[in-house]
């Protein structure tokens, strides 16, 4: 609020949506003088798509309540569920990659976006574990759930990157099995090497592995919005718009359309 937004450095700005559901004060003022000078997109981490629990209705109108505030971009959230029976576990937990649960999902990303009123955008988590039962790989549950339910992706490169070094598959394939015209945004972080796995921590420049996977994305989409999470041990402004440099080289290498 102390620079002006001509001095921002940042054409787009994203908003975690569960901190302005409940806040009428000094948040969102700030959200809504930021939107008022730059695109926003709202995303959640609270939908629980996958869950089998009901989907929340007082949660949904307030994420719309709040949409219709922000007149966000677009609303994505992630390919997970969250909690059951009521209790969150403040968690991205992963999904059963089963014919039944991308039934479910779909009818359930359906009923939401009828609800929002706009497409819904689904990011790729990353994970650290996976169930015995999968019938499918997850690029192909993504690919198809946005084709079956008409929804946008949200591909989070470096936790194809994460996941990928996890459990041992190729993460390149995995972004070339995508449909490509369902990306409409890319996510770049930093994640922290813990020995026997990856954890997708947001707190580290981003790695040159997930910079050629990024580049592969860029290609394969004819270029999208990127946002760069930093979410803990913070740097200088001047070194978070560095990191952002290069990701505007990419995208500028990148050829229009893949």
């Amino acid at each position: 609020m102390r620079t002006e937004p001509v001095g921002w450095g940042v054409d787009w700005f994203e908003l975690l949506s569960e901190n302005f559901l409940d806040h009428h004060g000094y948040a969102t003022h700030v959200a809504e003088y930021v939107a008022a000078h730059r695109p926003v997109v709202m995303h959640g981490v609270s939908l629980s798509i996958g869950s089998a629990d009901p989907l929340d209705g007082a949660y949904l109108g307030k994420l719309a309540a709040l949409a219709e505030r922000l007149q966000p971009a677009w609303i994505s959230d992630h390919l997970c569920w969250t909690g059951i029976a009521g209790v969150n576990s403040h968690d991205l937990l992963p999904m059963p990659l089963t014919e039944a649960s991308l039934a479910h999902v779909t009818a359930r990303v359906r009923e939401v976006q009828d609800r929002l009123g706009r497409p819904l955008i689904l990011e790729n988590p990353s994970t650290y574990l996976q169930f015995k039962g999968a019938q499918m790989p997850e690029w192909e549950y993504l690919g198809r759930l946005a084709e079956d339910a008409g929804c946008g992706l949200l591909l989070d490169v470096n936790n194809v990157f994460v996941s990928a070094t996890n459990h041992g598959f190729d993460a390149a394939a995995y972004i070339e099995a995508l449909p490509a015209e369902r990306i409409v945004q890319l996510h770049i972080a930093g994640p922290r090497d813990c020995g026997t796995h990856l954890l997708d921590t947001h707190d580290s420049p981003v790695l040159e592995p997930v910079w050629a996977l990024y580049a592969l994305a860029q290609r394969r989409t004819g270029t999208v919005s990127t946002l760069l999470e930093w979410d803990a041990e913070i740097p200088p402004w001047e070194e978070l718009l560095a990191e952002l440099a290069k990701a505007r080289a990419h995208r500028a290498a990148a050829p229009a359309h893949a």
